[in-house]
């Protein structure tokens, strides 16, 4: 088979072969490519699992930069993948984007054995839930066994503790067989600093552009041409060769691109042409901090072109209203917090231009409603960022009650978003979310763990309060318990997720993608909040008193409730018990 891999500056470069059966390594003269000349090929014996690594310029060896296969973590070498092999068991057509109900679902927490074959074997929960595609967190391979992924390497292989290529292909296999779509968490913007070897073999990164991470992977100086293929051939993998149907760009706002083509617009013009070639849906989410509609603006009409992207005003509007918190960035939703919620429903984003005195400047873009649908923001409660970016890794379910929990999701399920939900969530989970990691080199593990808790200190937290990253226990306390749905209150709010989501997808209303539709209405001191969805009524009292709120919908039925509660008379108000929520239809 060929063996080849790009070294724009090596002066030699070696192919090495791991013996079998005690035999000694074999090592082969890679030559350079007479077509690619920064290119270097060799042919050797391999089959599906040979193990192999090249040496540039007589240096240590080291595991190929496409590897599709990582047996002995990110340092070992690589081993070669026959994607082949596998047979696929379920016809799969794809599931579209369009009216989806996604679910972020972390390998290594989501169950104790932290493996994708007993993630899998969960499934049957989502389906029965309602979500219709699960959001896999990063799978590539980091240094140790846990972790939030991150900090991967190897942007073609899947991390060995999960399970490795074949157990994402079970995994794959077994969603699409419930009928789950499957999105895949992938990081473009940077590297984990340990086993990250890509420097040794070419300009991989910048010190033209800066990230929080250090020096920008390189998109726009010399050698970018195939640093972005090498992305671009990452990202189609996934889809192509283990059948997902989507990805989730991690912090595309750290991509930085001076090029007249953009990364973005060039990685989705390619999903683009692969879901032509394939025959399925394929759609690419943008977690960006920009409020930019270009993301998600067709390419026709000057945009980027990708599917959608995650709507962070929403989750902080929705967070201060129900928490009323107002630290960071929660400070300018809440001065008015129901006002800001009812801007970011009815107009897409709360900063659109407007002053963010977490920045100290003008944030944003306003969204064009005409030409944008509703459904290209994704809404959602918590993630895993806003959960385990938290000084304890505290979910909403820590502090707020059960009425409290359940109007956050009435407000998430039936708003105008594409909706998102975070593992755990549609059961009010009683375990954190906690930042933990398990890296082998020591003076990084130290330097995370001071880092974490100098970070928090600032803000008041007591050194023995944060958790330690590295501490087994940190990860053990982030896995979810199973035997919790079958309990009060959990049970109870299970249910009422189960009826939200059956709602979404029996009402049309609620997936108009209209949103210049969207109506509401409030009452700031009352703590009230309406919204109009075509001919239904979301409903949620979120204070510790009864309220009567004026719906203007004489005698609409009842469709889901809470609490239970009278229908609207004549005059169309609807009293809610206190912390409680309602879904109505006009008779």
């Amino acid at each position: 088979m060929r063996f080849e891999v790009w070294a724009p500056r090596a002066e030699r470069m070696d192919l090495v072969l791991e013996g079998g059966a005690g035999a000694a390594r074999a090592t082969h003269a890679m030559a350079r490519d007479a077509e690619r000349p920064e290119w270097w090929a060799a042919e050797a014996e391999g089959a599906d699992g040979t193990r192999y690594g090249f040496a540039v310029d007589g240096g240590p060896v080291l595991p190929d930069p496409r590897s599709p296969r990582q047996p002995d973590g990110p340092d070992g070498l690589s081993a070669v993948v026959d994607h082949e092999r596998y047979a696929w068991r379920v016809p799969w057509d794809g599931r579209r984007l369009r009216d989806a109900v996604l679910y972020e679902l972390h390998v290594g927490t989501y169950t104790p054995e932290g493996t994708l074959d007993a993630a899998a074997g969960r499934l049957g929960h989502l389906a029965e839930l309602g979500v219709t595609h699960v959001e896999l967190m990063p799978l590539c391979p980091f240094p140790g066994r846990h972790g939030w992924g991150y900090e991967g390497v190897s942007l073609w292989a899947v991390h060995e503790p999960y399970g490795g290529p074949e157990a994402l292909k079970r995994f794959v296999d077994a969603a699409h067989g419930h009928g789950l779509g499957v999105v895949l968490d992938v990081v473009h913007n940077h590297l984990g600093p340990s086993g990250n070897h890509l420097p040794a073999f070419g300009p991989y990164f910048t010190d033209t552009h800066h990230t929080p991470w250090g020096a920008a992977v390189n998109l726009d100086a010399p050698g970018s041409d195939e640093v972005r293929a090498y992305l671009l051939g990452s990202a189609l993998g996934w889809l192509r060769d283990y059948r997902i149907d989507g990805l989730r760009l991690d912090a595309v706002h750290a991509l930085r691109d001076t090029r007249a083509r953009h990364f973005l617009e060039e990685l989705a013009a390619a999903v683009d042409g692969l879901s032509a070639e394939v025959d399925r849906p394929l759609g690419l989410i943008a977690e960006s901090d920009l409020n930019d509609p270009r993301l998600i603006t067709p390419r026709a009409g000057g945009g980027l072109g990708l599917y959608a992207q995650w709507n962070d005003d929403f989750h902080h509007a929705l967070h201060t209203v129900l928490t009323g918190e107002s630290q960071g960035y929660y400070a300018d939703f809440a001065t008015r917090p129901l006002a800001a919620l009812a801007k970011t429903l009815t107009c897409g984003f709360f900063h659109d231009g407007t002053f963010s005195s977490f920045r100290g400047r003008g944030h944003g873009r306003p969204v064009d409603r005409a030409r944008t649908p509703a459904y290209r923001l994704l809404g959602y409660a918590q993630t895993h960022d806003q959960i385990g970016n938290r000084a304890q890794g505290d979910r909403l379910s820590a502090t707020l009650s059960p009425g409290l929990l359940a109007c956050g999701a009435a407000l998430t399920l039936t708003g105008p978003f594409t909706p998102m939900l975070f593992m755990g969530e549609e059961w009010a989970a009683g375990t954190p979310w906690q930042f933990f990691t398990d890296h082998t080199d020591p003076e990084l593990a130290e330097a995370v763990r001071r880092g974490r808790r100098r970070e928090f200190a600032a803000h008041g937290w007591a050194e023995d309060e944060i958790p330690d990253p590295q501490d087994p226990k940190t990860r053990e306390r982030s896995c979810l318990d199973w035997s919790e749905p079958e309990r009060e209150p959990h049970a109870r709010v299970l249910a009422w997720y189960r009826d939200l989501i059956a709602l979404r997808r029996t009402r049309a209303d609620l997936t108009d993608p209209d949103l210049a539709a969207v109506r509401v209405a409030y009452d700031e001191a009352a703590g009230w909040f309406a919204v109009r969805r075509g001919d239904l009524r979301i409903a949620v009292n979120l204070s510790g008193e009864a309220a009567a709120i004026p719906l203007g919908a004489p005698h609409a039925r009842v469709l889901a409730a809470w609490d239970p509660v009278d229908a609207p008379g004549a005059e169309g108000v609807l009293r809610l018990p206190p912390e409680s929520c309602a879904v109505l239809a006009l008779a």
